[in-house]
C-alpha cells in the first residue's frame, strides 16, 4: 500500500491487476485501484475534483479530471475518511498513475491541492 499526507489529508492506494481485454483490436491490461482518503486535521474538507496522470511503459500518457470520485463530492470531517474504487485500461503490462484532489476547507474557505503519491500499475505474469 503506498500512503502519503498533504495539509492533514492521507491518502492510501491499493492497486489489483484485473486482467487482459481486448479492445479496439488491441491487447489492454486492466488494473482497479482502492483509495481512502483520511482526514487527520483538524477542519472539516470537501473534495471538489480530481486530477490524474496515467502513464503506460510505452511512454504513453492519458490525463483524466473532473468533478469528485466517482460521481461524489464527499465532505469527509476530522478523523473520518472516505474510501472508493475505480479503475484504468493501459495498453502495456506496466505503467503508473500520479495526481491530486483539490478540496475546499470549511473553516477557512480556502481551496487546496492534496497529492495523490505516484503508485505502479504491475501485471504479476509479467513480473521476473
Amino acid at each position: 500500500m503506498i500512503q502519503q499526507v498533504t495539509r492533514g489529508i492521507k491518502i492510501s492506494v491499493k492497486t489489483s491487476f484485473q486482467g487482459t481485454f481486448l479492445k479496439n483490436y488491441k491487447i489492454h491490461f486492466a488494473f482497479s485501484y482502492r483509495i481512502t482518503i483520511e482526514n487527520q486535521s483538524n477542519d472539516s474538507v470537501q473534495l471538489t475534483s480530481r486530477f490524474w496522470k496515467i502513464k503506460d511503459a510505452l511512454s504513453r500518457s492519458e490525463i483524466v479530471q473532473g468533478e469528485g470520485v466517482i460521481g461524489k463530492k464527499p465532505v469527509i470531517k476530522p478523523g473520518e475518511s472516505h474510501t472508493y474504487s475505480s479503475g484504468c485500461l493501459i495498453t502495456s503490462p506496466f505503467g503508473s498513475m500520479s495526481g491530486h484532489y483539490n478540496m475546499v476547507n470549511f473553516t477557512s474557505t480556502r481551496k487546496f491541492k492534496v497529492l495523490i503519491p505516484s503508485f505502479k500499475l504491475s501485471a504479476p505474469f509479467a513480473l521476473n
